[in-house]
C-alpha cells in the first residue's frame, strides 16, 4: 500500500554534514520517492505544534531549543510501506541500542540528538505534513 511520510533531518544532521547520506539512503529503496524537500529553521509555533504530546514531559524544552537550533531539512517520502520502513531504516531512538546498517546505528551519537525524525503512523504522517507542508496537506 502507497503511503506518504515526514521526516526530519534534525539540526545535528545537517551540522555535521550528513544530509546527503541520510538522503541517499532513503533514495535507494526502490519504489520511495522524495516528493518535497526544503531546508528551513523551524520557529517555536511550528515546534509546540509538532510535539504537543510531549508538553510537560522533562525533555520537552530541550528538545524544542535543539530542534530550533539550527536549520533541518524537512521532507515528505512516498511509497510502499514506506511509514514502517524509514522508522526501520532510522533504527531506535537511542543510537546505543540502533543496529549498525541503520542511521542512528551508524552516525547516532545521544538519544535527543538522535539526527532523523519519521512519522510513526498514517494519522502522524498526514498531521506532521499539515503543519510542515500546509499546500501539500
Amino acid at each position: 500500500m502507497t503511503q506518504r511520510t515526514l521526516v526530519l533531518l534534525k539540526p545535528d544532521a545537517v551540522r555535521r554534514g550528513l544530509t546527503g547520506e541520510i538522503i541517499s539512503r532513503i533514495e535507494r529503496k526502490a519504489g520511495w520517492q522524495i516528493t518535497a524537500l526544503e531546508l528551513r529553521t523551524l520557529d517555536r509555533a511550528t515546534l509546540e505544534q509538532h510535539y504537543a504530546e510531549h508538553v510537560g514531559k522533562p525533555f520537552y524544552e530541550p528538545l524544542v531549543e535543539f530542534m530550533s537550533s539550527g536549520p533541518v531539512v524537512v521532507l515528505i517520502v512516498e511509497g510502499e510501506r514506506v511509514i514502517e520502513g524509514v522508522r526501520a531504516l532510522a533504527g531506535p531512538t537511542d543510537p546505543i541500542a540502533a543496529a549498525p546498517g541503520s542511521i542512528r546505528g551508524d552516525f547516532g551519537v545521544i538519544v535527543r540528538e538522535n539526527l532523523i525524525h519519521a512519522s510513526d503512523s498514517e494519522e502522524s504522517a498526514e498531521r506532521e505534513v499539515k503543519i510542515f507542508f500546509s499546500g501539500r496537506a
